[in-house]
């Protein structure tokens, strides 16, 4: 390829506030759920790449001719990979197309076909434009991407704070993470934090089922947390951890008691064998990792009798869509009470209101 701008490129971050800003001087976009990637094109040559520096190009191949048909004939354009279905962004259907077999990626490339959300252009032609306002870049990217095409979109733009509020409780319904605030004058910085993100926040009251030791081996790394259906069945809902090392190290101590015999009766104690865990594609606690096939999920069933409540971003088929915080233990409160009737409930926002 021959661009002003090569792979890889480290894409701009964000800081997480708690409100949206509402500063002179900023643009808002919804904030997608999917995977981060930045479009290289020159010509007929279309390379997809990662926040982490993994290709992504074989994994969504029927992205290519979408973006060789909309986006200009040289350009870098960072945006992001999503799954969009009737009731919004999947992300775990997003994170099935990761697949290893190149015969099963084609499969799922048919069947859940993705699309790719643009909202900056780094590079185009011979210019690279990242040393230029963010204002100009997005009036730039307007003017060359137009309406997109099938499966090419841009992202909704304003520059009105009331506008990024409505889209924060609006389009949470459809699978959004929230908003994304950005300075209009501001450069293009690679791997900095320079733009703001807000996103939900919730509490709930979950069990404590089980947890997995730290990766020093010295303390408690995440608990593993689960709520129960309607008909009294515990499911496996995620995961609190981002503990300080000495929290680590208090857990051990405080969740020692729950240990004894705990598999004996446990919920999920079929959980504990490895053919089962194999074939769960990564929905219990043992699973393997999608993201890092040598990454040790192998965990420690706790008698199910402690309740934690923790503080959670939004919930995704079931399950919370990212880790979620340890806020404090609830002795006060038992784990049938713990259901998932206790999360909050948002009706899906129109997809046409992202898609036109």
């Amino acid at each position: 390829m021959r661009l002003p701008l090569s792979p890889p490129v480290k894409p701009m971050l964000a800081k997480a506030v708690h409100a949206v800003p509402h500063d002179e001087g900023l643009g808002y976009e919804p904030k997608w759920d999917g995977f981060r990637c930045v479009v290289f094109r020159d010509g007929d040559e279309v390379e997809l790449g990662s926040r982490n520096d993994r290709p992504l190009t074989r994994y969504f191949p029927e992205l290519l001719e979408h973006l060789r048909a909309a986006l200009p004939e040289r350009c870098v354009v960072d945006g992001e990979i999503v799954v969009v279905t009737d009731d919004g962004l999947d992300f775990d259907t997003l994170q099935q197309r990761l697949h290893p077999a190149a015969s099963r990626v084609a499969k799922l490339a048919a069947e859940t076909p993705a699309s790719f959300v643009a909202f900056d252009l780094l590079a185009l032609g011979d210019d690279d434009l990242t040393s230029t306002p963010f204002r100009q870049r997005r009036a730039t990217l307007e003017a060359e991407l137009g309406t997109g095409g099938p499966h090419v979109h841009l992202t909704p733009f304003t520059e009105d704070p009331e506008v990024a509020e409505d889209w924060f409780t609006r389009f949470e319904g459809a699978g959004f993470d929230g908003v994304m605030a950005k300075p209009l004058d501001q450069p293009y910085q690679q791997d900095k934090r320079v733009m703001w993100k807000v996103k939900h926040q919730r509490t709930a009251d979950c069990v404590v089922a089980g947890f997995r030791w730290h990766k020093d081996g010295e303390g408690v790394g995440s608990l593993l947390l689960g709520l129960y259906d309607d008909a009294g069945a515990l499911h496996h809902v995620g995961v609190a951890s981002s503990f300080t090392a000495a929290r680590r190290r208090e857990l051990v101590d405080e969740l020692a008691p729950l240990r004894e015999g705990a598999l004996e009766a446990h919920p999920w104690r079929e959980w504990a064998d490895a053919q089962a865990q194999a074939q769960a594609d990564g929905k219990m606690p043992g699973g393997a990792s999608r993201w890092n096939a040598q990454k040790d999920l192998s965990w420690e069933p706790l008698r199910v009798e402690l309740v934690a409540e923790v503080r959670y971003e939004h919930v995704l088929s079931g399950r919370f869509r990212h880790g979620a915080r340890l806020v404090r233990f609830r002795p006060d409160r038992t784990p049938e009470s713990c259901t998932y009737a206790q999360l909050d409930e948002v009706a899906p926002a129109e997809l046409s209101a992202i898609f036109g």
